[in-house]
């Protein structure tokens, strides 16, 4: 079985183990490991990949998300669209929470706020650093993301309202 089929959103929920968390351990330090675990990132989450957004940095609790700025993600006024934006802070929050979550836990995504602060042009970089949940217990987590544009201004700033707990059963 290939990685990429067996690296999906069902797998990330079901598995006995951190699946994000071990594959990326495993080729993030690799030549062209962070490529590699950014496009399947993409395959498993196909909206999410629509941006080409490249996962930098990934620790405990801490994510970094880049976005290069191309006609793909620009809207009429020659910028990096809101919902470009918006699925950036997505991407970046939703990797560090998963990252940092227990074996036994999974989470989803119950709202999302940002507010756009300039307009983003050139590499637009995601950041964030999120609580890091102990257990599998079910609960709420704001999960902050800041996005910079090359020259460090914020150009806009999310946070994702996130519900973790337990993985479901497969029994």
């Amino acid at each position: 079985m290939s990685f990429a089929s067996s690296f999906s959103l069902a797998s990330l929920a079901s598995s006995p183990r951190n699946v994000l968390r071990d594959f990326w351990d495993r080729v993030g330090r690799l030549p062209g490991g962070r490529a590699l675990f950014s496009r399947a990132i993409g395959l498993a989450a196909p909206y999410t990949g629509t941006i080409g957004a490249k996962v930098e940095v990934l620790r405990h609790g801490h994510s970094e998300v880049v976005l290069d700025d191309r006609r793909a993600v620009r809207n009429h006024l020659d910028c990096v669209h809101a919902i470009a934006l918006a699925n950036l802070a997505e991407l970046t929050g939703n990797v560090a929470l998963a990252y940092s979550l227990p074996d036994d836990a999974r989470f989803i995504v119950a709202g999302l706020s940002i507010e756009y602060l300039k307009k983003a042009r050139g590499r637009i970089r995601g950041v964030c650093d999120c609580p890091i949940p102990d257990t599998s217990a079910r609960e709420e987590y704001a999960v902050e993301v800041v996005m910079v544009d090359p020259v460090g201004e914020v150009v806009a700033r999310a946070t994702l309202r996130t519900l973790v707990g337990p993985k479901r059963s497969l029994e």
